[in-house]
């Protein structure tokens, strides 16, 4: 007799994501630059991911987050494209750019080159945008290598959507 495989509580937050997504009838959105679309890629991997997941930007220059998010030029020239103030920018003009329920946005510097004593490699700012309010993480990875790095960040941005989530659901 063939054993009979038991649905469990996945430990997968993308899974978790488009569950609980799915169960509210809420979408997300995905703006992505150091990540180049590997967070929506980890969302829509999921199946039934389609009924939750709005699509995705790549914003890798910084000409593509003012055109196709609407993050203020001036943002990027004052702060630069790494920092806090933009990843809360293209979260926020992600979402009602899609007019999606939650946005989550991740820009840092993967490597091997772009760092600098200020902002070195591995700076990542990972932000979740919902009508309630816009959570911005700063996560220094080291310098893990770029694929690393990279890897690194999309799970911080799939932990803080989790975390919005089930915080919103309270």
């Amino acid at each position: 007799m063939a054993a009979r495989k038991v649905e469990t509580a996945t430990s997968d937050p993308g899974k978790r994501i488009i569950d609980i997504l799915t169960e509210a009838n809420k979408t997300i959105v995905t703006a992505e630059s150091c990540t180049g679309g590997m967070i929506a890629s980890a969302l829509t991997d999921i199946p039934g991911a389609s009924a939750a997941v709005y699509g995705g930007y790549v914003t890798y220059a910084n000409t593509a987050k003012s055109r196709m998010i609407h993050v203020q030029a001036r943002l990027i020239r004052d702060y630069g494209a790494v920092s806090n103030q933009v990843a809360r920018a293209m979260a926020d003009g992600a979402r009602n750019t899609a007019r999606a329920d939650y946005a989550v946005a991740v820009t840092g510097i993967a490597g091997p080159d772009g760092g600098s004593e200020k902002k070195p490699i591995g700076l990542v700012y990972v932000a979740v945008s919902s009508e309630l309010a816009t959570v911005v993480i700063e996560h220094r990875f080291g310098d893990l290598g770029r694929d690393e790095i990279r890897k690194a960040s999309v799970r911080a941005a799939l932990d803080l959507v989790l975390q919005v989530l089930t915080s919103d659901k309270d």
